[in-house]
């Protein structure tokens, strides 16, 4: 038995998420797990890093699957990408030790969330951003920010159907940039409550068009009750970017910042 990590690429507009369903929804992991099987010529099961939610990108998802056929890595990279479909691909491929696992074994995740602010919406990136009409501060964004730095109860940030076993999270990264209309931030945790990012988007958001002051988020964060937060933002602009194992499975360690939007902190 063979144990593979591969890192993961896909536009999650076109899936209901990531985890593979009962009925018949098209999901990445259904889609990956058919591809990888035609390769294998039998069934493959993967494991993910972290599963995103229904309409969630990512530049730099991890899996892990073990088999017991025998193909090369250029097999299996080639010929998994062959039977993907156009949305989603796998960037990287290596055999790694059977102590490896794509979601226990990681450190830390990384998210990068894009706002386009401006009057009118685009029509070209519709589903890969999220449009407000609102035009949001920057530097008030940023003071409220800094409340969410460290390890705290993120209760007030999680969706009522969290089955996580606990709130508390560190965030260890949380910058803000912005080129002209778009707004983007990148936040870096040790894991991530569902929802979580996408929460944090509408309450930087609710603070950013002057709703509240940036002090604000720090009571939300206090309270520790999701009912005292703001709207959760769109699943478009959210994308999974990077996930970080310990250099004893000397993977890539790139995190794969959204070629398409240019330099890491331009788009």
């Amino acid at each position: 038995m063979n144990r593979f990590a591969a890192c993961i690429e896909y536009d999650g507009s076109g899936f209901s998420g990531w985890q593979a369903q009962k009925h018949d929804v098209r999901t990445v992991q259904e889609t990956l797990e058919r591809a990888l099987s035609k390769v294998a010529d039998t069934q493959v099961d993967i494991i993910t890093a972290g599963r995103t939610d229904r309409h969630v990108h990512a530049s730099h998802q991890v899996i892990h699957f073990d088999t017991t056929s025998e193909r090369s890595l250029d097999a299996w990279l080639r010929g998994g990408n062959r039977f993907l479909d156009h949305d989603v691909r796998i960037r990287w491929l290596q055999q790694v030790p059977d102590s490896f696992h794509a979601r226990f074994s990681a450190v830390s995740r990384s998210y990068r969330y894009i706002i386009y602010h401006q009057r009118i919406a685009s029509a070209i990136f519709r589903r890969q951003v999220t449009h407000t009409h609102m035009t949001l501060d920057i530097n008030a964004m940023r003071d409220a920010a800094g409340y969410l730095i460290g390890q705290h109860d993120f209760s007030s940030f999680r969706a009522a159907g969290c089955q996580a076993h606990s709130p508390i999270r560190t965030i260890s990264q949380l910058e803000l940039f912005q080129y002209g209309p778009w707004l983007w931030f990148d936040v870096t945790a040790n894991a991530f409550l569902q929802h979580m990012v996408r929460n944090i988007a509408g309450c930087l958001m609710a603070v950013g068009s002057g709703k509240y002051a940036p002090e604000w988020l720090d009571q939300v964060l206090q309270y520790k009750d999701r009912t005292k937060g703001d709207v959760t933002a769109p699943a478009s602009g959210l994308y999974l970017t990077g996930v970080s194992y310990p250099k004893e499975f000397c993977l890539p360690s790139d995190q794969y910042k959204l070629s398409f939007w240019g330099a890491t902190n331009v788009p």
